[in-house]
C-alpha cells in the first residue's frame, strides 16, 4: 500500500512502536523511514496529539494499527491527515466469526468483573477480545513479570503481549520518549478468553489472579 501511494525513499512514516515489528519493516522496504509515536493507554493504539507532534515537511504517511481487538480512534488521525495532506493507512487484524466473539466477550465480561488488583481493559468502541489484556502496575518498577510467574505456577495460561518495543530493537533503535509506550510494554498481560474455555477455567483463572492481592512486591 505504501509502495502503490507512492511513499518512498526520502519520505517518513509514522508508525507504532507498541506492536510487532512488521509495520517499520513494511516502512523501510518500501524506502522510507519509520517515525515512532507515542500510543494512548487505553486503545494502546496511535495518539492523535503523539502523531502530530512527530509529523515533518517529510512525513508523508501515518500507519494505524488496531490493537488486541480494539478499534484506534479514527477520527482525529484523519482529521490530521487532511490537515497535514497525509495518506492514513490502517492495519487490522484477523478476526474470528462472530460466534466466537461473543463468547470472547462473555468471557471477559466476567474477568470485568470478578478480577481485583489488575486494570481490566476498556470496552468500548466493539471490543472483540483478541486479546484480553490487563494492566499490572508497579511499585516504583514493574511487577508484572512476578505477576506472571504466580499466575502461571498456578496453572493458568498469560503472555505478555509486546515484550520489546520496536523502537528498543537494534535494527530500528531511536532516542524518542514514548512513555505510555514503555509503560504499556511494562505493565501489560494478557490473560485468557478463547471460546473453548469452561466457567471452571473461568474460575480458575480469577482465582490464581486473586490470590495473588494484586501486585507482588518486587523481590530486590
Amino acid at each position: 500500500m505504501l509502495r502503490a501511494a507512492g511513499v518512498g525513499l526520502g519520505d517518513e512514516v509514522v508508525v507504532p512502536a507498541f506492536g510487532n515489528v512488521e509495520v517499520a519493516e513494511a516502512v523501510a522496504m518500501a524506502g522510507a523511514m519509520p517515525i515512532f509515536a507515542d500510543i494512548d493507554p487505553v486503545t494502546y493504539c496511535l495518539d492523535a496529539s503523539a502523531v502530530e507532534a512527530a509529523v515533518t515537511p517529510r512525513t508523508a504517511a501515518v500507519v494505524v494499527v488496531h490493537r488486541f481487538g480494539r478499534i484506534a480512534d479514527l477520527a482525529p488521525l484523519h482529521a490530521l491527515g487532511a490537515r497535514q495532506e497525509l495518506l492514513v493507512l490502517e492495519q487490522g487484524e484477523s478476526e474470528a466469526p462472530y460466534d466466537e466473539i461473543a463468547q470472547r466477550r462473555e468471557r471477559a465480561a466476567y474477568l470485568d468483573a470478578k478480577l481485583r488488583g489488575v486494570r481490566t481493559p476498556d470496552n468500548g468502541d466493539g471490543h472483540t477480545y483478541q486479546q484480553y489484556v490487563v494492566r499490572v502496575p508497579g511499585n516504583g518498577r514493574p511487577d508484572r513479570d512476578a505477576f506472571a510467574r504466580a499466575v502461571r505456577a498456578r496453572g493458568v495460561e498469560c503472555r505478555v503481549p509486546v515484550k520489546t518495543p520496536v523502537h528498543r530493537l537494534p535494527e530500528f533503535r531511536r532516542c524518542v520518549s514514548l512513555p505510555e509506550t514503555e509503560r504499556a510494554a511494562d505493565e501489560t498481560l494478557t490473560l485468557p478468553v478463547d471460546a473453548t474455555l469452561t466457567k471452571r477455567d473461568m474460575q480458575r483463572i480469577v482465582s490464581a489472579c486473586n490470590a495473588l492481592g494484586g501486585l507482588l512486591q518486587p523481590a530486590f
